[in-house]
């Protein structure tokens, strides 16, 4: 895979305006912008923030190669001026963000970025980038791990996912989400994510038999094997495994069913190992599976122990796009607000206070009761401290999801987490309007 110039993950009118701020000498201005998503994608009661680690690397990391400075001026994209001015550009503003993990509602800003206006400009793009994709799939994760109930949710996804690094970043978004492992070796490797494999129908085919295919996986993998039992005939397969254990005297660790009524399935696979001595034998299922097809599997008390999920989690296929936006909100010290029908939006910088009822959102300066929701995160370019791992913000991810009202986390006609404007912040918004 070619490596990509962070710095060019940008749309092209970023730079147009960026040269237009230079020429008329308010490139330096100080701007605040602020991320956050209009309306709730459908039946959902909540958004998991997620992607706030790789907004932190980019940002930190921000600097334009002279490779690229000579494309920006070469294709007439940016002004000879404006690359002079890239060449020493560095992130040296203010982040503030939400916790990854931290479950938010329609309206409130996820994360703030305040600077120069040449900088948080450019920077648009790739934030909204960043923050939509892993905010959508962390928030599918969660709702597959409220479907499963307490049974393990895998992300199976790499295979369908939109290109190599969304598959990976899914991966990372889901393990945060609540997912217990993940098939992709190299999300494992870039956060210690488990990892989890079984075996795939090439492998049985090429053993000529069932049987055959069985015993030697058990032989190779005796402590963790897990049998694909579908590809012939699935209660069929589940009697060959017997065999298997008993012939080689390895019990597998679980059997995988891949297709067809897994309902039905479960059941008969599940009285043939039991009947066979293998009832610490684990039944994990995957195939087309989504949150609504998990909950119905759970309410039906099919005899399954854990869920592989693919397509619907890296893609979020029922609501496979985040329209989050990045606002400015203050300019060079005045609040300002879009007012476009149906995309009106607040000024100035702002906070939300949780308190236990209706999410609050104020100005950043006010002091409300409840707890602070964005945390600085760089100042003046610098890390305040160090994030959390992954592991410590999944757990806070596990906390926040607990929290929620069971109205706000029902998956098919969910009560959105509610919001309400400080009179602070009611008052600039009528004195704008």
């Amino acid at each position: 895979m070619t490596a990509l110039p962070s710095e060019l993950l940008t749309d092209r009118y970023q730079f147009t305006m960026a040269d237009s701020y230079l020429a008329e000498g308010t490139a330096d201005g100080r701007v605040a912008f602020e991320l956050f998503v209009r309306e709730l994608p459908p039946r959902r009661g909540f958004l998991m923030a997620a992607g706030l680690a790789q907004v932190v690397e980019l940002l930190v990391g921000l600097q334009f190669a002279d490779e690229s400075l000579r494309y920006l001026q070469s294709s007439g994209t940016a002004s000879e001026a404006l690359c002079e001015r890239l060449a020493t550009l560095r992130f040296d503003g203010d982040l503030h963000a939400v916790p990854e993990g931290t479950a938010v509602a329609a309206g409130e800003p996820l994360l703030r970025v305040e600077g120069s206006r040449l900088l948080c400009q450019l920077v648009e793009s790739v934030l909204l980038n960043q923050t939509n994709f892993q905010t959508l799939i962390a928030t599918k994760a969660a709702r597959l791990v409220i479907a499963a109930a307490g049974r393990p949710v895998v992300d199976f996804g790499l295979r369908r996912a939109h290109g190599a690094d969304a598959g990976v970043l899914a991966a990372r978004a889901a393990y945060l989400g609540g997912c217990t492992a993940t098939a992709t070796v190299a999300a494992g490797m870039l956060w210690d994510i488990p990892t989890v494999g079984t075996m795939a129908h090439s492998f049985v085919m090429g053993h000529g038999t069932e049987l055959a295919a069985f015993e030697q996986l058990l032989r190779d993998k005796p402590a963790d094997a897990v049998l694909l039992i579908d590809t012939y005939d699935t209660v069929n397969g589940a009697r060959v495994a017997v065999e298997a254990a008993r012939s080689t005297g390895i019990r597998p660790r679980g059997v995988r069913l891949d297709s067809g009524d897994l309902d039905v399935l479960s059941r008969q696979v599940r009285e043939v190992l039991d009947a066979g001595g293998l009832e610490q034998t684990a039944i994990l299922a995957s195939g087309d599976l989504d949150e609504y097809l998990i909950a119905g599997l759970v309410e039906s008390g099919a005899p399954i122990d854990s869920f592989g999920v693919g397509t619907a989690l890296v893609t979020s296929s029922d609501a496979p796009a985040l329209g989050g936006v990045y606002k400015l909100v203050e300019s060079d010290g005045r609040p300002v607000m879009k007012m476009s029908s149906g995309k009106a939006t607040l000024p100035g910088r702002h906070q939300v206070f949780r308190n236990g009822g209706p999410d609050v959102i104020g100005m950043s300066d006010e002091e409300l009761p409840g707890r602070a929701l964005l945390e600085a995160v760089l100042v003046a370019g610098q890390p305040v401290r160090p994030l959390p791992t992954l592991a410590d913000s999944r757990s806070y991810a596990a906390q926040e999801l607990a929290a929620l009202p069971s109205r706000t986390r029902d998956l098919f006609n969910p009560s959105p987490l509610e919001t309400r404007l400080s009179p602070q912040a009611s008052a600039l918004k009528e004195l704008l309007t």
